[in-house]
């Protein structure tokens, strides 16, 4: 028997014979083994065996579990060989019989010992046959193992395929969720970590999260009073809701009156004695990127997202699209507005594909109302981080329920897709020309849905468009004027926000094609240009209250000069942008008490000095003296509407301007 088999049956890896402690025994002498390994008759080789067998019975090896049954029904002398049924012997010659036994020991032994993990995959395939079939000839095995091994692999791997599409397409993955690990994609980790090593000295000690990852520099942490609360668990849905304590409520009174302060160095002020209040932290962070400080910017939002994560209920889940915090809670609001500044921190970093894990996270929050409008965001960051397939899974499963074909950048942005994936090298040429036909009949309803999207899309990627597009009817700019307000505002928001999508030189040939035939068509008097221009009449005529909050975050210039007059004309604040009409707040601030006159107007004393007790704010009142109170608070109007007609006498007053000389040269000591 060959020293290869004998190391197969062992479960002993190349070059460790020397290392067996299960060769020597007792029995065996020095003399014996070295007359042993020094013999090369082949003749041998079945009585070595047979010995070594019998030895290793007395001393502790990994075949110690199989019972001593088992073991003397595997240990074959070559004479018990002689006396073995023919039918439990192979036809081959008596070499290739002694090749094969050893084989059998193997797959008996692996059969009954579950502790043996050095033996090989394909053994293991072997021992899973010879189970159920052990009257089967030995022939064939290698029969039956090729016909069962192929289905085997397939059902496993559909299994797997079917398990991923089976996932919700606002799955997260929490290894997405740290922008290191797409740098590291992109440069290396050696790139990103650097030769940097931690201190070990003066290191604190952080919690370890899935969002950010914790600062050495941050000041140390303390829970700032921030809680999370399960308020019911219905159809597998979990609805939580953030709670602000005792002090923190307090802290947030501060807050407010910092802001009121319209002084960036209170807000700085209350961020030292309270270092991870959330507010604070956001309206610093808009601060510091107004005045260019980017990294500064990050950082504070990072330590905003670490405070939350902190918080969280044990229950409260990242990834599973099932928990879900209410944005009409005035709690939850800095949560949805610190994900959304983090998820634009990581799109400009260039890691768009930790970006779109935000995003998602964000929409999951509440899919149903999608408070920052997600869904206007979603498709820009699944371009850019090349997921194709997702975006259109997206679409066909939200197209029914949420008409997402009537959005201009789920229109475009569909087909930009199937183009992309007409362009894929390893994509078959049938499949690829499928591909692009989808893409050309997507791209053309766009553009015949849409057509205000064609000229400023062309201005911002400096492209001079024909002649005879941009004089046609179709797409001059009396479709651009004739657009309602609401579908202004989300093609000016498409296309300030994607433009740098369509500059590619084979995209742009592809939507010079699909205009020409947009123009053949719209010559031919297509019904479904009549029908379009019908339904941009009916709908879009205004536009909810989450997609002017998702313009004001975006800050894109295109879009925010197309805001209606009702909200531009409201100041709006960094910490809490346009703020749902129907607002559930847990608690209130009290209201201010204005005691003394330091920081009260010039006109207020006058009228103070006139009337001791005119108060401007209107100041509370005692309940007892109801009459009292009616008598004063009809006093304060009437001193308002006298204060109204004074500052309006003051404008309309107009100094008349000295007479100036005629000769400015006149010498002055000339007398007439």
């Amino acid at each position: 028997m060959s020293t290869r088999a004998l190391r197969r049956l062992k479960g002993k890896q190349r070059g460790q014979e020397a290392l067996d402690a299960g060769d020597l025994t007792l029995d065996d002498s020095p003399e014996e083994l070295l007359d042993t390994a020094s013999s090369s008759p082949p003749s041998d080789s079945k009585g070595r065996k047979a010995k070594k067998n019998k030895a290793q019975k007395n001393f502790s090896n990994i075949y110690e579990l199989i019972g001593d049954a088992d073991n003397e029904a595997e240990i074959i002398s070559p004479d018990e060989e002689e006396d073995t049924p023919d039918e439990n012997k192979t036809s081959g010659t008596e070499k290739k019989d002694d090749i094969e036994k050893p084989d059998e020991k193997q797959e008996n032994a692996s059969t009954k010992s579950s502790g043996d993990r050095v033996k090989k995959k394909k053994k293991k395939k072997k021992t899973k046959v010879t189970e159920g079939q052990d009257a089967v000839p030995d022939d064939n095995i290698d029969l039956i193992l090729e016909n069962l091994e192929q289905p085997n692999g397939l059902g496993l791997q559909n299994e797997d395929c079917g398990g991923s599409d089976r996932r919700s397409v606002l799955h997260v993955e929490h290894r997405n969720l740290n922008s290191e690990t797409e740098l590291k994609r992109y440069f290396g980790a050696r790139a990103v970590q650097g030769d940097q090593r931690p201190r070990q000295r003066n290191r604190q000690f952080h919690r370890s999260t899935w969002m950010t990852i914790p600062k050495d520099s941050w000041p140390r942490f303390s829970r700032p009073g921030i809680s999370m609360t399960l308020l019911q668990s219905k159809d597998g849905i979990q609805y939580f809701t953030f709670e602000h304590g005792r002090d923190y409520q307090q802290v947030q009174f501060k807050f407010l009156d910092a802001v009121e302060s319209m002084d960036p160095n209170n807000i700085v002020a209350l961020l030292q004695l309270n270092p991870y209040h959330i507010d604070s932290l956001l309206q610093l962070s808009d601060v510091c990127r107004i005045q260019e400080d980017q990294e500064m910017a990050r950082d504070l939002i990072e330590r905003a997202m670490y405070s939350f994560e902190c918080a969280f209920h044990p229950l409260f889940s990242l990834t599973s699209s099932t928990s879900r915090l209410d944005y009409l809670r005035t709690e939850n609001r800095a949560f949805y507005l610190a994900l959304y500044k983090h998820m634009m921190f990581l799109e400009k970093r260039g890691c768009p594909r930790t970006a779109l894990e935000y995003c998602k996270l964000i929409l999951s929050l509440d899919p149903d109302s999608d408070p920052l409008c997600m869904l206007l965001l979603i498709d820009f960051l699944t371009l850019r981080s090349r997921e194709y397939h997702s975006l259109l899974q997206l679409h066909q499963e939200w197209e029914e329920h949420r008409n997402l074909s009537q959005l201009p950048n789920f229109a475009f942005s569909t087909a930009l897709c199937h183009f992309h994936l007409s362009q894929l090298e390893d994509v078959d040429p049938e499949e690829s020309e499928k591909e692009r036909h989808k893409a050309d009949q997507l791209l053309q309803d766009a553009l015949i849905m849409f057509p205000g999207v064609l000229i400023p899309l062309l201005d911002l990627c400096t492209v001079q468009p024909d002649a005879a597009v941009s004089s046609h009817v179709f797409f001059g700019p009396k479709s651009q004027l004739g657009q309602p307000p609401a579908l202004a505002e989300l093609t000016s928001l498409y296309v300030g926000r994607t433009h740098s999508l369509w500059r590619e030189a084979a995209v742009m040939l592809w939507l010079e094609e699909s205009v020409k035939e947009v123009l053949r068509r719209v010559d031919a008097k297509d019904p479904l240009v009549e029908e379009c221009q019908n339904k941009r009449k009916q709908r879009y005529q205004s536009a909810p209250r989450n997609i002017h909050r998702h313009v004001l975050l975006s800050e894109i210039k295109e879009a925010t000069s197309s805001l209606p007059l009702e909200v531009t004309s409201q100041p709006v604040m960094g910490f809490d942008p346009l703020p749902p009409l129907d607002s559930v707040m847990s608690y209130t601030r009290p209201e201010r008490q204005h005691v003394g006159a330091t920081n009260e107007s010039t006109l207020s004393l006058f009228f103070r000095s006139l009337l001791p007790n005119f108060n401007l704010q209107g100041g509370p009142r005692p309940e007892d003296e109801l009459e009292v109170a009616r008598a004063g608070q009809e006093l304060n109007q009437e001193v308002n509407r006298l204060m109204v007609a004074m500052r309006d006498m003051l404008a309309n007053i107009r100094f008349q301007e000295p007479p100036r000389d005629e000769n400015p040269y006149r010498d002055e000591e000339e007398w007439d």
